[in-house]
């Protein structure tokens, strides 16, 4: 049972940090979206300028949405946590509860920084 409670903890501690770490990330697209919509009322942006902002616009639309289903997908992992049965003896399911998810985190934490990179050296261009 102690292994299933320091396991659990371990779980929670992560859901946790990647709630914050993806509530960061929305708050940081929002500014971005404001700097890209400034650059673009810009009257005197040039024409190719205008293609990777709405590049840009479009890929922000998407992580917003990747990051709402993650934060769901946590949040109902932690429900989850919080429910578990702590006489049951650790299984496979209790055990395969994170792997997908922390997956999908690493996954898009990796390209959460390649879009903010792109955006970076945009601003650094057009700005």
């Amino acid at each position: 049972m102690e292994t299933k409670v320091a396991y659990l903890s371990d779980l929670k501690f992560n859901l946790e940090t990647w709630l914050s770490e993806l509530r960061f990330h929305r708050d940081e697209m929002e500014k971005f979206e404001d700097k890209l919509e400034e650059i673009a009322a810009r009257g005197e942006t040039e024409n190719r300028a205008l293609k990777p902002l709405e590049t840009f616009q479009n890929r922000i639309m998407i992580e917003q949405d990747v990051i709402s289903k993650l934060i769901h997908r946590c949040k109902a992992k932690a429900k989850k946590v919080s429910s578990v049965d702590y006489t049951e003896n650790i299984d496979g399911k209790l055990q395969n509860m994170q792997h997908t998810l922390r997956d999908d985190m690493k996954t898009y934490i990796k390209l959460h920084y390649e879009l903010k990179e792109g955006m970076m050296d945009y601003f650094l261009k057009w700005f």
